[in-house]
């Protein structure tokens, strides 16, 4: 499906069509204009002499600008082509869409254009679940425009539509009937605006920009501010523009009228351009060496959007950072919980980690003082209402049936198994939330002891870490399989699946000594390591399956935080060889790394498999290369100086990053590996991968 489609976005805004250009939503194809969680627009589709014109080739050129270039259908391989079609779109607040139809023949030619349009207004939610509408939809031609129409009580939902050059309009859409002299070209351009609430078209038009402006000179600096990073081969630079772009074309402006320049990431295209705590906690830790603003602004925005009561619909509780914040009708109404919603366990650790992990790269000690009632709170959280039922662990367990069942990064409902299976039982207590807790609790003590001068506060949070980590290696540990349990469930039962769980608990340092070489050898044996990264779940448990979303498949998100706990234990080569695993499989996908993949063995396949619901461009995903190229090189922030210490997997020869930001003058590293493979040998080396695979099949 993600072939037969192209995408353009700007913020809230996206645009999912057919590679024709042509918008056509039904069941299993989520096209639209969308805007702030609504579609307000269904259908876009242009005839010529109402016949859908055939596609020569079509891309998105920038992530807000797509060209289609079409040529109507002849009927007979022996006659060629008379027409060229060019689509040009630019996303904004709505898009625009330019139309240019050229006259290739030598004499006149008479034919007719014809834009149909409609908008089912469907909430995101709706479009999700196929749910049916609520209230009345409306359609009126306004003069030369087209008036789209959305209302249920006081929630209204309009899109206008309009175009450069006259035509006839109707409820339907829009017929030109053109005689194109010979040689020339004929143009139009439409603007597709949608309205929220109760805006008249006039007020529209006056008000509302179409497009913003400054859209590519924004991009541009964007690139330019961005640290240059340079390989040999040029896999990972490759690799790392494309995830730059995509993090530009992410960017979501929660307060676009009081603070226009603050950004922070959406989650992902289509289902989650939106404010989600841990995908832009995660993200924004991931781009710290690359693109701190990100990290402050999410600091900012998700510490003021922090829980302040208790309340079971959205699973709220003081103190609690944030899950997903939604603007359509179904959170207007009550009947979804996202306005916010509070249902994940993990953002609120993230959160402190990410704070202390934003003033070590920054030194921008002012931001943590303004945040520091937020830190408080976050912590008192973790101890009142993370831990449930009092045992010294954070659980979780939703409060109300629209409510997800796992709140933790694995979210689906299926994803915390017992080995044989069996689904443990609620509330569950995940490893990486008690890792999580341990990380914010050593992280704040320096916070509280350098910056919020409370020394007291500093000692209690190093001795609850210290209990914590002595308390969770004896409780969670599972001597006959040699690792963590993935949780404790409602019973305090160990649930003894083998997951990439394990890894989290590496990078938060939770970790004792002497089991770490056994958390190792799992995470690199052929269970969990599938040759394209460590699978969610290992292969031989009982919920194991390669295309199953959190229970087999390989995240790239889930990887790069792997083998950073790799490298912060010392195990530089295993971290080098899973972030060399993600960059071989950036290849596959145009070098824009998924959400998500199959699990499924690369000798087996020889290339990784697609998820076929996978978010792309993704958040995390994209983030994901950013923090490996942190790992590779073994970036750490040590006072006012940038410390590097790399370690390159044998693929790849040489690495450099130039203008890196943070406490320091902007600063350059490098590292070579004078014993890589050289390119004829990497070259050979896939050949003969490629080989072996065809043989096996």
């Amino acid at each position: 499906m993600a072939e037969s489609m192209i995408s353009i976005l700007d913020g809230s805004t996206f645009v999912t069509s057919h590679r024709t250009g042509d918008i056509n939503a039904g069941p299993d194809q989520p096209h639209g204009l969308f805007y702030k969680d609504t579609r307000h627009l269904s259908r876009w589709t242009l005839r010529v002499n109402g016949e859908c014109p055939g596609l020569l080739t079509a891309d998105n050129v920038e992530y807000h600008f797509a060209q289609f270039f079409l040529f109507p259908r002849t009927g007979s391989i022996y006659e060629n082509p008379y027409l060229s079609i060019l689509r040009r779109r630019y996303a904004g607040e709505g898009f625009r869409e330019e139309i240019e139809v050229i006259n290739h023949s030598l004499k006149p030619i008479t034919l007719e254009l014809r834009i149909e349009a409609a908008a089912d207004f469907a909430d995101l939610f709706e479009v999700k679940d196929a749910l049916a509408k609520k209230g009345e939809l409306s359609r009126e031609v306004r003069g030369h425009e087209l008036l789209l129409g959305y209302r249920r009580e006081s929630f209204v939902r309009q899109t206008l539509i309009g175009s450069s050059q006259p035509a006839d309009v109707s409820e339907e859409g829009f017929v030109f009937n053109l005689e194109i002299q010979p040689k020339s070209t004929w143009a139009t351009t439409f603007s597709v605006r949608p309205l929220v609430g109760n805006v008249t078209a006039a007020e529209a038009t006056k008000a509302l920009p179409l497009l913003k402006q400054d859209l590519r000179e924004d991009f541009t600096r964007w690139i330019e501010h961005a640290p240059l990073v340079s390989s040999d081969p040029p896999i990972v630079q490759e690799v790392y523009l494309r995830s730059i772009v995509d993090l530009a074309a992410l960017r979501f402006y929660p307060y676009p009228d009081i603070f226009p320049q603050f950004a922070l990431p959406a989650a992902g295209l289509p289902w989650f351009m939106a404010l989600f705590g841990r995908d832009s906690l995660i993200t924004s830790y991931q781009a710290l060496p690359f693109i701190p603003a990100l990290a402050a602004t999410s600091l900012v925005v998700l510490g003021g959007r922090q829980g302040r009561e208790c309340d079971d619909f959205r699973d709220e509780e003081p103190g609690k950072i944030l899950h997903e914040l939604r603007f359509g009708e179904l959170t207007a109404f009550g009947e979804r919980p996202q306005s916010p919603y509070y249902g994940t366990a993990d953002a609120t650790p993230l959160f402190l980690i990410l704070l202390d992990e934003y003033e070590r790269w920054t030194g921008d000690a002012a931001l943590v003082r303004r945040l520091e009632k937020a830190a408080r709170a976050a912590l008192q959280w973790i101890d009142q209402y993370g831990d449930r039922d009092g045992d010294g662990y954070i659980e979780y367990e939703r409060r109300a049936e629209t409510g997800l069942e796992n709140q933790c990064w694995k979210d689906s409902w299926n994803s915390i198994l017992f080995a044989d299976g069996t689904l443990a039982e609620a509330p569950r207590a995940t490893c990486e939330l008690q890792g999580y807790a341990y990380d914010a609790k050593v992280r704040c003590a320096r916070l509280a002891r350098s910056i919020f001068r409370d020394t007291a506060l500093a000692e209690r949070l190093e001795r609850e870490a210290a209990d914590l980590k002595a308390r969770f290696n004896r409780d969670f540990w599972i001597p006959e399989r040699g690792f963590f349990a993935l949780a404790l469930d409602g019973r305090k039962r160990k649930v003894d699946s083998l997951t990439s769980n394990i890894g989290h608990l590496l990078w938060s340092g939770i970790v004792e000594d002497d089991k770490v070489e056994s958390i190792v050898r799992h995470l690199m044996g052929p269970a969990l390591f599938s040759g394209w990264g460590v699978r969610t779940m290992a292969d031989g448990e009982a919920g194991f399956n390669p295309i199953e979303y959190h229970n087999g498949t390989v995240w790239p998100h889930d990887n790069a935080l792997i083998a950073a706990g790799l490298a912060r234990y010392g195990y530089r080569e295993e971290a080098s060889r899973i972030c060399a695993a993600l960059f071989d499989a950036a290849r596959f996908f145009r070098f824009r790394l998924p959400e998500v993949f199959a699990g499924y063995e690369r000798k087996t396949t020889g290339f990784p498999v697609e998820y076929p619901t996978a978010s792309s461009p993704q958040a995390w995903a994209s983030g994901a290369p950013l923090l490996a190229i942190r790992t590779l090189m073994g970036l750490e922030p040590k006072g006012e100086e940038l410390t590097s210490a790399p370690v390159l997997p044998d693929s790849i020869a040489s690495l450099s990053l130039r203008r890196v930001p943070g406490r320091w003058e902007p600063a350059d590293v490098s590292a070579e590996r004078p014993d890589a493979r050289s390119r004829i040998d990497v070259i050979r080396d896939w050949l003969a991968e490629r080989e072996g695979f065809r043989k096996a099949a």
